[in-house]
């Protein structure tokens, strides 16, 4: 079977840390300036403060190409920005998908590919997707005919954990997605897996309450409103410097996006595993006053804090 090609300018044992998607109207004000100054894409925003960024629409429409050459543009300036994106759902919610669809697929990511920028595909399975013989085969099925890109499964029910399972995805050089869920059931538990040259982790959240929920009334953001205190970050610190050890590029994807919560975890992970103080967007700083702590540079404008002691405006001269 043909490996998959993963971009060639990367160093080995790269860790690639940032969030699921980027638009969201509720990042406006948090992660966003507001008003936006003229030209601003998020993508480009996003790109000064971290290496990668999970395509989401992708897994509800396939990647147009010209889209995806359009992003390539926007993060230019950062040339460590590799992407990750979504595999259609339509291929692994329902195995009617066709030979034109296929085609649809392909030609987004094969722009991405082409210029060095596609991380990973990731074919991310619904909860009710129990290992079954026929399940297997639809797994297989998908990852046969993405063999080509470097795929990644995201497998959430707890029947597929198992090292047959393992040895399956290794065979066929495919990655899997450790992930951080709220545990209810057969829930797949917190793992530290390497099946391929590309490791993959995902944190969701953990709002145990509304993960499930089928409820009208309940706003469909609130599954994903979860940030992750540092002690429960810790046990993931651990996990990712474990898997990148047997990796040549780890990717990291915080999807808890409420109102930019994935960002500040993930800039947290950032600054824990480089050990070092990273760049903060400065409202999101506002909101999160904790990234203070890991914050490379001070506030642009004074800010009123709990104890009332407000700090000086950077100079910007020097």
């Amino acid at each position: 079977m043909k490996k998959p090609s993963v971009p060639t300018s990367a160093p080995s044992h790269r860790i690639r840390i940032g969030p699921a998607g980027w638009s969201y109207a509720d990042w406006s004000g948090y992660v966003y300036p507001t008003p936006r100054p003229k030209g601003f894409h998020e993508a480009s925003y996003l790109a000064e403060f971290f290496d990668t960024i999970e395509i989401n629409t992708s897994f509800y429409q396939p990647l147009r190409a010209d889209h995806a050459a359009g992003w390539l543009e926007r993060v230019a300036a950062n040339p460590a920005f590799v992407f990750t994106a979504k595999l259609w759902q339509k291929f692994t919610h329902d195995p009617s998908a066709t030979a034109e669809d296929e085609r649809a697929v392909r030609k987004g990511f094969d722009v991405l590919r082409d210029a060095e920028k596609l991380g990973a595909v990731l074919a991310q399975f619904p909860f009710s997707f129990h290992r079954t013989s026929e399940t297997t085969s639809h797994l297989l099925a998908v990852v046969k005919r993405f063999a080509d890109y470097p795929l990644v499964v995201e497998l959430r029910h707890a029947s597929w954990q198992n090292k047959d399972v393992l040895e399956l995805l290794r065979e066929h050089h495919v990655g899997l997605c450790n992930i951080d869920q709220p545990l209810i059931g057969r829930s797949v538990v917190p793992s530290a897996e390497v099946t391929s040259s590309v490791g993959y982790v995902r944190l969701h959240g953990r709002r145990y309450d509304t993960w499930f929920s089928d409820d009208p009334d309940t706003p469909t953001h609130e599954r994903y409103n979860y940030l992750y205190s540092a002690d429960e970050l810790d046990p993931w610190i651990t996990r990712i410097r474990s898997i990148n050890e047997h990796t040549g590029n780890t990717f990291v994807v915080t999807n808890n996006h409420f109102q930019g919560k994935a960002v500040v975890n993930a800039l947290q992970l950032i600054s824990a595993l480089k050990g070092t103080k990273v760049k903060v967007p400065e409202p999101l700083r506002q909101h999160f006053p904790q990234l203070d702590q890991i914050a490379s540079e001070m506030p642009e404008a004074p800010t009123l804090f709990p104890m009332g002691l407000p700090r000086a405006r950077k100079n910007s001269k020097g």
